[in-house]
């Protein structure tokens, strides 16, 4: 079993990389892997509750929600939380607002850290 740290950058419907991380994260998670979701900048609204995007398009949120349920940890950067003004209360059950420290943490104990 091999540790993954991802760090995500991008707001979901912004482009598709919020999506393949995610689908990375769910497969790797199938296999039996370890995943730990980072979520920096823009990436912090991934987290957010209540998104309800059009019909036929992917809710990023409900995806997120189904990899919290099955142990996948979630943590967003709170500086970046704080500069959108996306408070804690608005984030999905299960992700924590965390400290750069936390993020170094995570990728000194990873095998592989990758970005999205």
């Amino acid at each position: 079993m091999t540790t993954f740290t991802l760090i995500i950058y991008d707001a979901p419907m912004a482009k598709e990389r919020a999506l393949t991380a995610l689908r990375f994260a769910w497969t790797a998670d199938l296999e039996g892997h370890k995943i730990q979701i980072w979520l920096f900048e823009n990436g912090v609204y991934l987290a957010k509750k209540n998104q309800n995007p059009p019909q036929g398009l992917t809710n990023h949120g409900q995806m997120l929600e189904d990899l919290i349920k099955t142990g996948v940890e979630v943590k967003a950067c709170v500086v970046c939380a704080q500069a959108r003004g996306v408070t804690s209360a608005e984030l999905l059950d299960g992700v924590k607002l965390a400290t750069i420290h936390e993020l170094i943490e995570w990728t000194a104990n990873s095998a592989k850290v990758i970005t999205f």
